[in-house]
């Protein structure tokens, strides 16, 4: 699977089932550019077990507020829509995939 952009208006349809990942991210964030590669790894060894979507935190301040997003990468792991973990800031992918597989 592809990781999705999300908007505020497609946030919620896009994690209301299964699990997913969050990433709060915005094109000036250092962090975020070098999570990008990450998360493209872990979206392919994921594929079919969770899905991973992307939330510009500039375009979008209404789901970034939501969720008190105060720092960037915020990564949230949504389960059936409902928040169950969650990390701040540059992540390895081995420790990305770990928090997922609890949740899968």
């Amino acid at each position: 699977m592809a990781i999705v952009n999300v908007t505020d208006q497609t946030f919620t349809s896009e994690t209301s089932e299964g699990v997913v990942l969050v990433d709060f991210w915005a094109p000036w964030c250092g962090p975020c550019k070098m999570i990008a590669p990450v998360l493209e790894e872990l979206d392919a060894e994921l594929a079919g077990k969770a899905k991973i979507v992307k939330i510009d935190v500039d375009e979008n301040q209404e789901t970034a507020g939501k969720f008190g997003v105060m720092s960037i990468p915020t990564l949230l792991v949504v389960k059936d829509g409902e928040v169950v973990d969650q990390v701040v800031g540059f992540q390895p992918k081995e420790a990305l995939a770990e928090l997922l597989n609890k949740h899968i």
